[in-house]
């Protein structure tokens, strides 16, 4: 009976451990979003976030066997969140520079879309032209690329509007407020062009290495599984089918 009792407390010690290690292996993650960022996260009629980037996040910890929660946040406080732990990933439109990359980790990029000019249609200026934008008020998101972009380029000739966010910077377009916004394409053709007055100013400009997802450095075993999830979610056609439900074009790396 002695052997038969020992034996029972082996197994029974073997499957808390194996149950421990299963346990071990599965992620707990707090995502940032910053909201509204239409289309890639907003909420819904319904009070729920969605978005291209909510739903592929939500693929990434199911491939993750992660259980994620998603944290709302102004954009230019990601990064200081980051770092001070309020949350362990950023899933939010940011994109890979050399700057960010001194402060945080990248995952690989996983779509990449060009800035945008938009403005009401009687604006009939050469955004390239800068003695004919010598004046004008250009609106952009605080702490983007598009934001380093309007600067770097035309600071010192046009007065520069900085919004916390996207929906922000519109409406002040919409009250004639503003001359013209540098924004994410895809941000300006959802929340731009979509309404009634409004046009595509100029040519989308590139920036940036592409977008990926920020961790914090000391990250690097997830990072390893974020940059995995990813491709798999792309391999499989999980990436392809979400990306058209918000987008007419590729926005694939």
């Amino acid at each position: 009976m002695k052997k038969l009792i020992v034996a029972a407390s082996a197994a029974l010690a073997a499957m808390t451990m194996l149950a421990g290690a299963a346990q071990a292996q599965e992620r707990n993650l707090r995502i940032a979003f910053d909201v509204p960022y239409a289309p890639f996260e907003y909420k819904d009629d319904n009070g729920e976030l969605t978005g291209f980037e909510v739903e592929l996040a939500e693929a990434m910890c199911e491939e993750m066997n992660a259980n994620c929660d998603f944290v709302i946040q102004a954009w230019d406080g990601m990064i200081p969140g980051l770092l001070a732990r309020k949350f362990d990933l950023i899933m939010s439109s940011m994109s890979i520079t050399p700057e960010r990359a001194e402060r945080v980790l990248f995952s690989e990029p996983y779509y990449n879309t060009p800035g945008g000019w938009f403005a009401r249609e009687d604006f009939d200026t050469d955004v390239t032209d800068m003695s004919a934008m010598e004046g004008m008020t250009v609106g952009v998101q605080r702490g983007t690329t598009m934001d380093t972009y309007v600067t770097e380029e035309m600071g010192g000739i046009v007065t520069i509007n900085r919004y916390t966010t996207a929906d922000d910077m519109v409406l002040d377009l919409e009250g004639q407020r503003l001359d013209v916004v540098f924004v994410d394409y895809p941000v300006g053709e959802e929340t731009i062009l979509s309404k009634d007055g409004f046009k595509e100013v100029g040519e989308p400009v590139k920036l940036g290495q592409g977008v990926g997802v920020a961790m914090r450095k000391r990250d690097t075993d997830v990072a390893e599984e974020v940059n995995a999830a990813l491709a798999t979610l792309k391999e499989d056609g999980t990436y392809d089918t979400i990306m058209k439900k918000y987008f007419n074009y590729d926005i694939k790396m």
